[in-house]
C-alpha cells in the first residue's frame, strides 16, 4: 500500500525529478487542466470535485509517506497539483488565464506571504497540502478580480 501512496504523493513519479519537481508538477497540472477542459462543456462542479478529491488524497498520502520521507519532503508534489487546480477553479479555460495562474501560484507557493507559511505547521499531510491550497486560493482570488474587471484581452 505504501507504493500506492508514494505514487500519489509524487504525482505519478514527477516528484522524483528532484529540484524543480514542484514547478514541473504545477505545470503538468495546468497543462492537463487546459487540455481536458478547454472547449468542453463540462459543468464547473466536476473540476471542483476533482480538486477536492486530489486535496483529500494528498492529505492522506502525505500523512502516510511522512514517516518514510520526513515532513514535506521535496518528492511530495501532489500539493502543487492541488494548489494549481484551486488556482484555476471557476475561471475561463484560456491559455492566458492558465499561464497567469501558474506564474501567480508558483509565486505564492515559493514566497509564502500572508500566513501561507503558518499552514505548514499543521500536522501530517494536512500541513503539506494546506500551504499550496492557500496559495491557490490567493491566486484564484486575484484571477477572479482580473476576470470580473475585464483586465485581460479576449
Amino acid at each position: 500500500m505504501i507504493r500506492v501512496h508514494k505514487l500519489i504523493a509524487t504525482s505519478l513519479g514527477i516528484g522524483y525529478i528532484g529540484k524543480g519537481g514542484g514547478t514541473v508538477a504545477a505545470a503538468v497540472a495546468a497543462l492537463c487542466w487546459y487540455l481536458v477542459l478547454a472547449g468542453s462543456h463540462v459543468s464547473a462542479i466536476w473540476p471542483l470535485f476533482f480538486t477536492i478529491a486530489v486535496t483529500l488524497l494528498g492529505c492522506w498520502s502525505g500523512t502516510i509517506v511522512e514517516p518514510y520521507w520526513g515532513k514535506d519532503d521535496k518528492k511530495v508534489v501532489i500539493d502543487e497539483v492541488a494548489g494549481m487546480c484551486v488556482s484555476l477553479l471557476f475561471l475561463p479555460v484560456k491559455p492566458l488565464y492558465v499561464l497567469l495562474g501558474l506564474v501567480l501560484f508558483r509565486f505564492f507557493d515559493i514566497v509564502k506571504p500572508l500566513f501561507i507559511r503558518r499552514t505548514e505547521q499543521l500536522p501530517g499531510g494536512t500541513g503539506v497540502m494546506m500551504d499550496d491550497v492557500l496559495a491557490g486560493i490567493y491566486t484564484n482570488l486575484l484571477l477572479q478580480i482580473v476576470f470580473y474587471c475585464n483586465l485581460l484581452p479576449g
